[in-house]
């Protein structure tokens, strides 16, 4: 497995125990719970998934809650922790990216809900834990400096595909290095790298120019959208668009096979 998962947490068994077990599927890192360290390490791992262990709440700096739902909102979260330590972040818990597994609890669980999240099969059988990939499903690359833009769209797809998220163009190119989508649904209206120049980079690369590229932008006017067309992409959404419309648009937009 390739799923990065980032551990906040004092070293301690719990910890401990959470990493072994996660090991045996992802790449783990850990990370003490300072929020100093913790954009840091965000901002190289580039996870898919985060885990807080909330055991001792004084010591968990809610300076790491708000790193993760102002700048990366696109990356669920799942705290391990009692209800009372989970009260102290109550407020975080109403947007849907963090959810709490009640101490104590189950390696089981944990592998089930971290399973749930990056989109894997979890089964058990004998006491062993097997983690697969849906394989069926086809990859989709979002790329938006926004990251609302980017978790909205990713709640709106990622029953029907994985879903890989970036937030520039830069970012894109790490991302299709590591897995390769099948469609990229690329934000035109980006800082610094922007569409043009991402799709230009995908173009340039002999071994990624068939992904079918679909771009995204906020802007209605027909003299912008023509602009967009200019650089040939496969489609194009305006957004905010529905969830039947983006998937409408991705199916259509697919290679065969």
């Amino acid at each position: 497995m390739k799923d990065k998962i980032l551990v906040f947490g004092k070293l301690n068994d719990v910890v401990k125990d959470v990493n072994k077990m996660l090991s045996d599927h992802f790449h783990v890192q850990l990370c003490d719970i300072n929020a100093e360290s913790a954009e840091g390490m965000i901002k190289v791992l580039e996870p898919e998934l985060v885990i807080i262990c909330l055991v001792g709440t004084s010591d968990v700096d809610v300076r790491i809650f708000n790193v993760m739902s102002s700048r990366y909102s696109f990356v669920p979260v799942i705290t391990i922790g009692t209800d009372k330590e989970k009260s102290t972040f109550g407020r975080y818990y109403k947007t849907g990216q963090f959810e709490n597994l009640v101490r104590p609890v189950e390696n089981r669980d944990i592998l089930a809900a971290v399973c749930k999240k990056l989109g894997y099969i979890f089964t058990e059988k004998d006491g062993r834990f097997t983690v697969k990939e849906v394989s069926e499903k086809k990859t989709v690359l979002i790329v938006d400096d926004n990251p609302v833009t980017l978790r909205s769209i990713r709640e709106m797809i990622k029953e029907e595909f994985d879903v890989i998220a970036a937030t520039s163009g830069i970012q894109a190119m790490t991302a299709i290095g590591k897995k390769r989508p099948d469609l990229i649904l690329l934000d035109y209206e980006m800082p610094v790298c922007d569409g043009r120049q991402t799709l230009e980079m995908i173009r340039a690369d002999h071994e990624l120019n068939e992904i079918p590229v679909v771009f995204l932008t906020g802007i209605r006017d027909r003299a912008h959208i023509e602009a967009v067309l200019k650089f040939q992409p496969q489609g194009y959404l305006i957004k905010p668009s529905s969830k039947s419309e983006i998937i409408q648009t991705i199916k259509k937009n697919l290679p065969e096979g």
